[in-house]
């Protein structure tokens, strides 16, 4: 928030710990999900796909998040940038996170639909990618393995 603030020529720092801290407090109660969510969750979990979650997010605001949703159920392990001590784009956390999933590179993909932080973190840890790119957003020099405009186009992929 500050540096938001910052933007708007706003410096008042108590103000954005304030906001901050709201809106950590208002974020895991939202329940809106893409279209096509859990019609693809069911789908890769009938599949024998086993999921994990990575997350520059809080641990306990993660949790909520999942939980409010009702995803919390398809994920095996959540990896926060809080428990692994990095943040994505960072080769370390994909690397704890395929430690903690006890899964190799070779049989992992990253899904994820931010460039910088999913796409390009996948890239730095040599793992597969694939870029929902639900916003048609123009693809720079970060170069995902797939990129679908949909979630159910991950079905023709997976």
């Amino acid at each position: 928030m500050w540096r938001t603030m910052l933007d708007f020529k706003i410096a008042d720092e108590p103000l954005a710990k304030e906001l901050s801290s709201k809106f950590l407090e208002l974020l895991p109660t939202k329940k809106v999900l893409f279209p096509y969510t859990m019609e693809l969750l069911d789908y890769l979990t009938n599949k024998k796909y086993v999921l994990h979650l990575i997350t520059n997010g809080f641990e306990k605001t993660q949790w909520s998040k999942l939980s409010n949703s009702s995803l919390s159920n398809y994920f095996t392990h959540v990896i926060t940038s809080e428990t692994s001590n990095s943040l994505k784009p960072k080769k370390e956390i994909f690397d704890f996170a395929l430690q903690k999933a006890n899964a190799q590179l070779t049989e992992s993909i990253m899904v994820g639909d931010n460039l910088e932080a999913d796409i390009k973190g996948a890239i730095n840890a040599g793992m597969d990618s694939i870029f929902v790119n639900h916003i048609n957003a123009a693809v720079t020099n970060i170069k995902p393995t797939y990129t679908v405009t949909h979630l159910q186009q991950i079905e023709t992929i997976l």
